[in-house]
């Protein structure tokens, strides 16, 4: 059995004014027993698990956003390189428009030719015309249009901020 032998101090005594003391100091002050104390510490516990169940809540959402998100980033990413693999016989550049042609052997294939150059003779049958974008992904280039106004809309506002603060 261990002994301490350092002296105990005693507690604090309130040095301020009676109003604003932790403890009652006059025995006209309402009483403060057990069970109020009780009823305290369960209010509060209450007001924490109801502050942490909303918090934690929100954090949820977000989980969910960010896992629907890493989804779309994901497949969007499978599909490019869907598209990458495709039969190329020219250089692609970036900026510029592809068409994609699914041969009788289910081969994916590129070609520079749209289905109206082709007329009625095409030789494949046609999957989608694709938009080759700088960074090497893929924009549909039925969707092109948005994407290039929402792209001059941001360079636009760029282009009207003053230097510092871009």
């Amino acid at each position: 059995m261990k002994t301490d032998d350092t002296p105990r101090k005693p507690p604090a005594i309130h040095q301020g004014a009676d109003h604003s003391s932790p403890y009652p100091v006059s025995r006209l002050a309402p009483q403060f027993g057990l069970t109020d104390l009780a009823r305290e510490i369960e209010q509060a516990d209450q007001m924490v698990a109801g502050r942490l169940g909303s918090q934690l809540q929100v954090i949820a959402d977000q989980v969910k956003a960010l896992q629907a998100q890493a989804r779309k980033i994901l497949e969007q990413a499978r599909e490019d390189q869907r598209l990458h693999h495709a039969r190329c016989t020219f250089r692609r550049i970036p900026g510029h428009v592809y068409h994609l042609y699914r041969a009788a052997n289910g081969e994916l294939l590129f070609s520079m030719l749209s289905p109206t150059d082709w007329g009625d003779s095409a030789p494949h049958r046609f999957v989608g015309s694709y938009r080759l974008e700088a960074d090497m992904s893929w924009t549909p280039a039925d969707t092109t249009g948005a994407s290039d106004e929402s792209r001059q809309l941001v360079e636009g506002l760029l282009a009207a901020a003053p230097d510092d603060q871009v």
